[in-house]
C-alpha cells in the first residue's frame, strides 16, 4: 500500500530525515515511536501529502501509495488525491467550532463535491463510533473523547486508502485512548483499510501489527 524510498527533509542546514524507507502493507496498523526529534511527524505529514522531501530528484526519492506516486504532483493535482485517498486524525480533533459534528464529517466529502451522496455513509461512521446521538452537537458540547471520535469519522468519510494519525490519544484519559485504539483495529476489520500511527503510546504501539522505530532521522 505504501512503499517509500529515501526520504530525505532538511530545514536550512538541518536534516531532519536522511534517507527513509518504509513499506507498508494494505490493512496493516503500523505505529511509529521514538524520542521527540526523531522525525516521526515529519516523515507522517511527508507520507500524508502535507509536505515534501527535499529534493526528490537528487535523491531519486519515491513514494508510492497503491502505486501511484505523487512526489511531484502539482497543488491542484496532490489536494484532489489527498482528498481521494488519505485522511488524517490529529492529536487535537480540529473541528470547526461553528459547525455540528455532522456537518465536520462531511467537510470532505463536500471539497470532494459528494456531500449529499455521503449521508448515509456518515450515519453509519456515527453508529460504528457510538456517537449517533452527537450528529447535531457542536464541538464545545461533546466530550474529548467524542470529538476525536468525530475526527475518526472525518477521516473516514471518503473511503480513504489510508488513515495517518498523529498522537491520536495525547489528548485523551486512558480510558478514552483505550476505547480509540480498540477502534482503529474494529474500522481497520471493517472497511480493510491501513492506518499508520505516530504515537508516544508504548500500550498502542505494543498492540499495531507492526512497530517501526525511528531514531536521528531513520528508522532502525
Amino acid at each position: 500500500m505504501i512503499i517509500a524510498k529515501n526520504i530525505h527533509k532538511y530545514y536550512g542546514d538541518l536534516e531532519v530525515l536522511k534517507g527513509v524507507d518504509v513499506h507498508i502493507k494494505k490493512g496493516e496498523v503500523v505505529s511509529i515511536v521514538g524520542e521527540s526529534g526523531a522525525g516521526k511527524s515529519t516523515l507522517l505529514q511527508i507520507l500524508g501529502t502535507l509536505d515534501l522531501p527535499t529534493q526528490p530528484q537528487q535523491f531519486a526519492t519515491e513514494i508510492l501509495i497503491d502505486g501511484q506516486s505523487f512526489v511531484r504532483m502539482k497543488d491542484k493535482e496532490l489536494s484532489k488525491f489527498r482528498n481521494q485517498n488519505i485522511g488524517f486524525v490529529f492529536q487535537f480533533h480540529q473541528l470547526l467550532p461553528e459547525f455540528t459534528a455532522l456537518e465536520n464529517v462531511l467537510l470532505p466529502s463536500r471539497i470532494a463535491g459528494n456531500q449529499d451522496n455521503q449521508l448515509e455513509k456518515a450515519y453509519s461512521l456515527f453508529e460504528d463510533l457510538k456517537i449517533i446521538d452527537r450528529l447535531h452537537h457542536k464541538p464545545n458540547q461533546l466530550s474529548g473523547g467524542e470529538a476525536q471520535r468525530v475526527a475518526v469519522a472525518r477521516a473516514l468519510i471518503n473511503s480513504p486508502k489510508i488513515i495517518y494519525a498523529d498522537e491520536p490519544t495525547g489528548n485523551l484519559d486512558s480510558k478514552n485512548a483505550d476505547d480509540l485504539h480498540q477502534l482503529f483495529f474494529d474500522l481497520r476489520d471493517k472497511y480493510n483499510q491501513t492506518f499508520v500511527i505516530v504515537t508516544h503510546n508504548p500500550k498502542l504501539a505494543e498492540v499495531t501489527d507492526r512497530k517501526l522505530v525511528m531514531k536521528d532521522g531513520l528508522i532502525i
